[in-house]
């Protein structure tokens, strides 16, 4: 059981403060799956996490029983940093990133591949604002809640580059995803850098939203990558756990009720809400993800150079990162090597 703490009031913090415990807990022996790869001992594959939508069919397919007797674990961490992190040291053999994440993590010299594309987002990433505010210009001189993370970085300088402005002429705060709604609440900042679910709850508030990701297509896509260590020792396995997430997606398509019914608590929404989340990201299935990371027009590939050019001349990205080379397609097309 997770030490004895004090729970917020509020649901969505609640979640989030309990999950923390939980990945704390899970990833006290993470790196052990990296050495212990062998014929007689098999850990189970830590897949992380943060609170996103576009993660959430990994999650339905695992409600609905389809990781049954497959050694993978999926770790809920409270932010995209944290992911990164554990990433770096091993601790997860994959996670969920935006391609910005990891083009910065493939900058750093870490051993990853992208192999598959899990989302892109039309509409689910945000800034928002107060209703005092009434557009982008207005955000002159206000404080700027934003999470210190390249998609974050790069959400902010997009809207800022829109409004005219530089980041010398806002007060940056810098927040963790899961003290948005707090930060909000408390009147800590006056515009907000968000991304669903939080987004569904703070418009349902009375938030507005002033730019998102609709504003700059295809530049915020949310990925699967896998370190080398993880690909070298459990493709097999990275393979069912890709098969599961098509089923979940197809139950999705054919039982959405049910679908949205089975992912809301999670994730603190309303069905509803749940659906609208779902309205602001494209979900690529196995054809769409052939279409965008296998062969030499691979889709991916030029978003991503394009992407690592922006970083670079935003300071993002501080030395050319070969974008075709972070792509691995053997699992788009069917084979585990």
């Amino acid at each position: 059981m997770p030490p004895s703490v004090p729970l917020p009031a509020d649901p969505l913090a609640r979640c989030a403060g309990w999950r923390r415990w939980c990945a704390i807990l899970a990833l006290a022996g993470g790196a052990a799956w990296l050495t212990a790869c062998g014929p007689r001992y098999e850990p189970p594959l830590a897949v992380g996490t943060n609170t996103w939508t576009g993660y959430e069919p990994l999650y339905l397919a695992r409600d609905l029983g389809l990781h049954d007797g497959l050694p993978v674990r999926l770790v809920e961490l409270g932010s995209t940093t944290q992911s990164m992190d554990a990433l770096r040291t091993g601790q997860l053999g994959m996670a969920g990133l935006t391609l910005d994440e990891a083009l910065t993590l493939a900058q750093e010299g870490i051993a990853l591949k992208v192999v598959w594309v899990m989302d892109v987002s039309s509409g689910a990433d945000a800034l928002v604002v107060r209703p005092g505010l009434a557009d982008l210009s207005d955000l002159r001189g206000s404080k700027v809640g934003v999470e210190q993370t390249a998609v974050g970085a790069y959400m902010l300088q997009a809207a800022l580059r829109k409004a005219g402005l530089a980041s010398a002429d806002i007060t940056v705060v810098p927040l963790p995803m899961d003290e948005h709604l707090s930060a909000w609440r408390d009147g800590r900042v006056d515009a907000l850098v968000t991304f669903d679910p939080v987004l569904q709850v703070l418009r349902a508030s009375g938030a507005r939203v002033l730019f998102d990701s609709r504003e700059i297509p295809g530049e915020i896509v949310g990925v699967l990558v896998a370190r080398k260590e993880a690909l070298d020792c459990c493709s097999q396995h990275i393979a069912q756990l890709l098969q599961a997430h098509q089923r979940a997606l197809a139950h999705m398509a054919t039982a959405r009720e049910d679908a949205l019914q089975r992912m809301t608590p999670r994730l603190g929404l309303m069905p509803a809400e749940m659906d609208a989340a779902l309205g602001g990201i494209e979900l690529p299935d196995a054809a769409a993800n052939r279409t965008m990371l296998s062969g030499p027009e691979a889709r991916l590939a030029r978003s991503a150079q394009r992407l690592a050019a922006n970083m670079r001349e935003q300071g993002l990205l501080h030395r050319a990162v070969d974008a075709a080379s972070l792509i691995d397609d053997r699992f788009v097309r069917g084979s585990t090597r």
